[in-house]
């Protein structure tokens, strides 16, 4: 009888490339612009990126495409989960909002694109310089994954 063992190292990362965008646009306009600007089609996903931390529930908004040419599955994710919280105190209304970020070392990020497979870098490049054109863009640049503490919540 034959057997194998798996070690760690037979569990291969998975391969994407991470792009970081800096808006101030909701999330369906970015989508919208996206679509328009890099020929692409992103869609609503049915569900959300949900997390539980501290208590609190926080969920991210994610769009998705799959190239059917390239064989790449896009992702457009928030960075940031925004819960406002109602408390009365002596007749008054006080409001406090609470912020969670996915990926709390990249707090001034507000999306990222995550490009699922082997994508050249010159890919990537070229991506970032049409974000870069969209008008409503700050700015948008690659991110080195290997560098991300919280790399984790980005596998799903």
């Amino acid at each position: 009888m034959q057997i194998h063992a798996l070690g760690l190292d037979d569990f291969c990362e998975e391969e994407y490339s991470l792009i970081g965008i800096h808006t101030a646009l909701e999330d369906y306009r970015l989508a919208y612009l996206l679509n328009k600007n890099l020929s692409i089609k992103f869609s609503k996903s049915t569900k959300n990126l949900e997390f539980e931390k501290d208590n609190n529930l926080a969920s991210f908004s994610i769009y998705n495409f799959t190239s059917k040419k390239y064989d790449y599955d896009w992702f457009l994710i928030a960075n940031s989960f925004k819960n406002e919280n109602q408390t009365q105190s002596n007749e008054l209304l006080l409001t406090t909002e609470t912020r969670t970020y996915l990926i709390p070392e990249k707090k001034k990020v507000d999306f990222f694109i995550k490009i699922s497979g082997e994508v050249g870098d010159a890919y990537v490049i070229n991506t970032v310089k049409k974000i870069k054109e969209i008008e409503q863009v700050i700015t948008s640049y690659s991110i080195d994954k290997n560098t991300l503490k919280s790399k984790d919540f980005l596998i799903f």
